[in-house]
């Protein structure tokens, strides 16, 4: 019914964002909400963990050093695949490696892309991973 809604108000799908800083989280969310994704967004794992147990999101878009709060996103994705199995998981970070991203996939990660990535390369990266086109 949800999704229903967002299709018949022109939404494409709900998404979560969270990063240590805020900054990037606007911009991102501004680019996807002009894209026609609803958005939440938090710079807190104890609030993005409580919205995913909560709402219906489609994808999390999740930094992977969530440094400021000493958490990390690997965790965030294990709580995903546990709490909200059906919820996309990309991970974004400036700081991957091979052998990080192979513990993410591990882990169930449907995309991992390095940082710094064009919006529109992740916007269409999401629109794949939800089915809808971007």
């Amino acid at each position: 019914m949800a999704r229903e809604l967002l299709l018949l108000s022109g939404m494409k799908s709900r998404l979560l964002m969270l990063d240590d800083e805020l900054p990037i989280l606007k911009a991102m969310s501004t680019y996807f909400e002009l894209s026609g994704y609803a958005v939440d967004y938090t710079a807190e794992r104890e609030e993005a963990e409580a919205l995913l147990v909560n709402n219906n999101y489609a994808c999390l878009i999740v930094d992977l050093r969530l440094t400021a709060h000493g958490a990390d996103g690997l965790d965030v994705l294990s709580f995903v695949r546990e709490r909200a199995p059906s919820t996309r998981v990309v991970i974004l970070t400036a700081y991957g490696s091979p052998a990080v991203e192979r513990e993410a996939r591990r882990r169930g990660v449907d995309a991992f892309l390095q940082k710094p990535r064009p919006l529109a390369e992740v916007l269409s990266v999401v629109g794949a991973l939800v089915g809808a086109s971007s």
